[in-house]
């Protein structure tokens, strides 16, 4: 599927439908100039004076086309390269399993793109197509779900994955009074950034201040709404006693929450998680959901695609210690291995929920 800037006037009924079905392979793209010649950043010394390639050409990969938050996601990316003169679409699988977007890497270095923006579903599985187009000239970013590092050049993570992990517990350990049987609702088995986060929850459940909680179930629901409600539902069924849920994928707790809320449960199992506000509000309203967390998706994907169109012109190379001016966002540096970060997370609740929207 391809998805360009002109889906921004019409955005909410993009969204509104795409909470409600999927939709096969199409493509969405924003030309704002004519490609040049030349090459891409990939194995140079960075020159940070050099100029923005003129009609610099960067396809955003997101780990599922219809999935609300890569839409936000992507959007944000191909406003930055659309501000740059460049020309930015979106293109990606309409499921997020493992290999689904080892083809559409194939399809973008045979289109000769500049660079490829891509959330990974599974670190290895696109790690052979994704260093077949550094070979060729590509600059590749990784955003939000990291490949394997050696498939990449610069990784622009939402936040440090160890507080996001952190977190998560203690936001549900407030909701259930330190006390009880909870539960995970991942995304996918290979989501690189979920058992990253996953890793850093059980950790946290390892300090005496969390000895009263018990993680009985790590349960997957492959980031698709309707497999993400029947493993909500499977978990409250499964487990009479379970306490609390934390899901960190914005599938997977608008899911949850929507079981919960016309659920016996209500009030009674605590969810938290990663959520958009615009997913979360009715929930919280209604009493379903106290608190969970998320950033600005859309700023994820700007930053983003500033970094790519910067490595594609040879401004950076993805060395640590590097610097790249990112529009509104300012000045970025680029940490150990290759890493970006954009800012630490925002709870939402009742209290401030009103005041985002995205």
């Amino acid at each position: 599927m391809i998805r360009s800037a002109s889906v921004t006037k019409v955005a909410g009924a993009v969204l509104a439908l795409v909470l409600v079905g999927a939709c096969g392979g199409t493509t969405k793209d924003s030309s704002a100039g004519t490609a040049a010649g030349g090459s891409t950043g990939v194995g140079r010394t960075a020159d940070p004076d050099a100029p923005i390639k003129e009609g610099v050409k960067v396809a955003f990969l997101p780990k599922e086309v219809d999935n609300p938050y890569e839409i936000i996601m992507d959007k944000g990316g191909i406003e930055a390269v659309t501000e740059l003169k460049g020309e930015g679409k979106e293109v990606g699988p309409s499921d997020a399993s493992a290999s689904s977007q080892v083809s559409y890497i194939n399809t973008l270095v045979q289109q000769r793109q500049d660079a490829i923006v891509i959330a990974a579903n599974d670190p290895n599985a696109v790690a052979p197509a994704l260093k077949d187009a550094m070979a060729k000239g590509i600059a590749v970013v990784t955003v939000d779900s990291d490949a394997a590092p050696d498939a990449r050049q610069v990784f622009v993570n939402q936040a440090d994955s160890e507080e996001i992990g952190r977190s998560q517990i203690r936001l549900v350990s407030a909701q259930v009074g330190g006390r009880g049987k909870i539960a995970i609702l991942s995304a996918t088995p290979n989501a690189t950034n979920q058992n990253t986060w996953i890793e850093f929850m059980k950790d946290e459940l390892a300090k005496p201040e969390h000895a009263g909680l018990e993680l009985v179930k790590v349960a997957y629901g492959d980031d698709d709404d309707q497999k993400s409600f029947q493993e909500t539902q499977a978990l409250l069924q499964s487990i009479p006693d379970l306490k609390g849920i934390v899901s960190p994928t914005t599938v997977g707790i608008s899911a949850a929450a929507r079981y919960l809320s016309s659920s016996p449960y209500k009030g009674k199992v605590a969810l938290t998680g990663l959520g958009t506000p615009n997913q979360m509000r009715q929930f919280v309203k209604d009493g379903t959901v106290t608190a969970f967390a998320l950033w600005d998706p859309s700023e994820l994907g700007y930053l983003a695609g500033h970094a790519a169109a910067a490595l594609a012109s040879g401004r950076i190379t993805g060395a640590e210690g590097e610097k790249f001016s990112a529009g509104r966002l300012g000045e970025r540096t680029i940490g150990a291995k290759g890493e970006v970060i954009l800012g630490p997370p925002t709870t939402f609740d009742a209290g401030n929920i009103d005041e985002f929207d995205f």
